[in-house]
């Protein structure tokens, strides 16, 4: 069978009905000079059996959590994702239905992102979330060009604490908008919060990270001080399992509360699809990107669900659009629900509870060797940074060989800590592994 499967016959009705003699007069207003005039360098077909050997010998070639230990995060975690996620997820109305224009026919979708939501809400404090986003970067960045649309003011004030990727992708959407990006620096592993102060003024929004990017708890409600006090909103980006612990961001005055949902049931897929959480306070929903479900009843007295708001609403609205986002993550966001719904309030608050022990039982270990050091003498719940007394990089790469992923250097994104290991510690890690870990580290001279 031919790539394009039409027979000869029909490819000549075609052509007759443009009003060519071949496929080749299709063409003919590209310039011969520039014309491919070959044959593709393509390799022979291969059989079902062989194309399946090719590639599972290619997908031999990538780490495989399942053979390898990582104590790697900077964003993305390795935590223990219950069977019942992929379960539900295989139902087909949930997997195969797309955007939810059409309520009577996408009633499980629609029905599961309202579900979704409440989570959300219930997880975060906050009062509304939308259907979910692209992912965390995205979600922040949105963040902080609605709080410009929201203030009128033309600067986004960002905390070096927080994620180096997420700030990138917020200077990227700024610089469309011709909107500053200001970022307070660190002190201590954590918000200068004088700094911060000083940034939000002028500012649409103050940005904070918490725990922020080196593992380390903020000082969120002077940080909400400083934001409302200059008169700009408060965004707060937040680890999701973190919540097991740590006060929920609508609790210290948030009023933009975002975050990746990775980590709520879906795996770590070589990055990605993953989904951005955003939720705000009532006040900002007709201004937050996205789009929310709602429930209602019909002419019947049944209850179904109707997409309520979209807000960017980019075909009518265009350029007075709050967002151009017009997707969600759905089937990410339904793994997300499905994990917050089997873990349950308590299940939450354990792997959060069990993440801190482990991480802080191989801090202590690490200190106690004497050569390595915790970076930052800041409380942390799962992530904390190590100062090395050989090159990180150098870590990194000789434990990979023996199966273990050792963390992020910092030095990748901080050029002054670049003697600093950014270490994770999940559930999943066993004490045994803790030891091998701190054994392998001090073994390395």
């Amino acid at each position: 069978m031919n790539f394009i499967p039409h027979t000869d016959e029909d490819r000549r009705r075609m052509l007759d009905a443009i009003g060519v003699e071949s496929v080749a007069d299709l063409f003919r207003d590209i310039p011969e000079a520039v014309r491919f005039k070959r044959d593709l360098d393509l390799p022979k077909g291969m059989s079902e059996m062989e194309v399946y050997n090719l590639l599972y010998g290619l997908s031999k070639k990538n780490l495989n959590l399942n053979d390898c230990v990582s104590f790697l995060g900077a964003g993305v975690y390795d935590h223990y994702i219950p069977a019942t996620v992929d379960h539900v997820l295989s139902r087909s109305e949930l997997y195969t239905a797309y955007t939810p224009y059409q309520p009577e026919v996408s009633q499980a979708v629609l029905q599961i992102i309202y579900e979704y939501q409440t989570a959300i809400c219930e997880l975060t404090g906050m009062d509304v979330s939308n259907a979910s986003h692209y992912d965390g970067a995205t979600a922040m960045a949105e963040a902080g060009i609605i709080a410009t649309m929201h203030t009128g003011r033309r600067k986004v004030a960002v905390s070096e604490g927080v994620h180096p990727e997420y700030r990138r992708t917020l200077k990227t959407y700024a610089h469309a908008y011709g909107i500053e990006v200001v970022e307070v620096p660190c002190a201590g592993g954590v918000t200068d919060i004088t700094r911060a102060q000083e940034a939000a003024a002028g500012a649409a929004t103050l940005i904070l990270q918490h725990p922020n990017f080196f593992g380390c708890l903020e000082d969120v409600d002077a940080a909400s001080t400083a934001a409302h006090g200059a008169g700009a909103l408060y965004t707060v980006v937040f680890d999701p399992l973190s919540l097991g612990v740590l006060k929920p961001p609508g609790e210290y005055g948030a009023d933009v509360a975002v975050g990746e949902g990775q980590s709520l049931g879906n795996p770590l897929s070589f990055g990605g699809p993953y989904l951005g959480i955003y939720a705000v306070k009532e006040a900002l929903v007709r201004k937050m990107p996205g789009r929310v479900i709602g429930m209602t009843t019909d002419s019947r007295g049944q209850r179904g669900f109707v997409m309520t708001l979209q807000t960017r609403e980019q075909h009518i609205r265009r350029e007075k659009a709050t967002s151009n986002i017009c997707s969600n993550e759905a089937l990410c966001a339904a793994a997300a629900l499905v994990y917050l719904s089997t873990m349950g309030k308590q299940g939450v608050r354990e792997v959060g509870e069990i993440c801190s022990a482990k991480a802080h039982y191989l801090s202590e270990r690490l200190e106690a060797g004497g050569r390595y050091r915790v970076a930052f003498k800041r409380p942390f719940v799962k992530e904390f940074a190590v100062r090395c007394p050989v090159d990180p990089e150098r870590i990194v790469s000789e434990l990979v060989a023996d199966g273990i992923i050792a963390g992020y250097p910092l030095g990748r994104a901080y050029p002054r800590l670049d003697d600093c290991l950014l270490v994770a510690v999940t559930e999943k890690r066993t004490k045994e592994q803790i030891d091998e870990f701190v054994a392998r580290l001090e073994g390395l001279k």
